[in-house]
């Protein structure tokens, strides 16, 4: 096996997709409009499947899928015991829309508006409708080179309401 080095390139640009289920593609979509600006690229299925392709960010979209008869979106287990995939990631755009994006989300309810400093980055953790535990990170200005904070250290520029 070959070891990629640190001059190499990476071949990605990110994570084009992650796909989802729901039994409410409406109100998931409601949802990630009014918090995230989200807009709905394609939306099919008039049987069994319906398929929404949700873009959230200008490379990334989630694509929902709601089935007749599925009903794994409403069983949510704790943290770390979801199997391989945990939770999902967000980058927010800018410090600003960080800010803007934790007002909705306290609005609607879903997240306690806690910001934890990990040093490097800002984050901020929400539950969407369908019980989805959601992360919303964003570079920390006042980041100090190689610090690192754990899990759960308050960030100095955030009050949780």
């Amino acid at each position: 096996m070959t070891m990629r080095r640190e001059t190499d390139p990476m071949l990605l640009d990110g994570i084009h997709h992650v796909a989802i289920l729901t039994s409410d593609t409406d109100r998931l979509v409601d949802f990630y409009r009014s918090v995230f600006g989200a807009t709905v690229e394609h939306s099919s299925g008039d049987g069994p499947v319906r398929l929404t392709f949700l873009n959230i960010g200008p490379h990334t979209e989630l694509n929902v899928f709601e089935i007749d008869g599925n009903h794994e979106a409403e069983h949510q287990t704790p943290m770390f015991g979801r199997g391989r995939l945990d939770h999902i990631g967000l980058r927010a755009a800018s410090m600003e829309a960080f800010s803007e994006i934790r007002r909705r989300l306290i609005d609607r309810e879903a997240t306690d508006g806690f910001v934890t400093d990990f040093g490097p980055v800002l984050s901020l953790f929400f539950t969407d409708p369908d019980g989805l535990e959601g992360e919303v990170c964003v570079p920390n200005p006042d980041a100090e080179t190689d610090v690192r904070h754990p899990p759960g250290t308050p960030s100095t520029g955030f009050d949780t309401p």
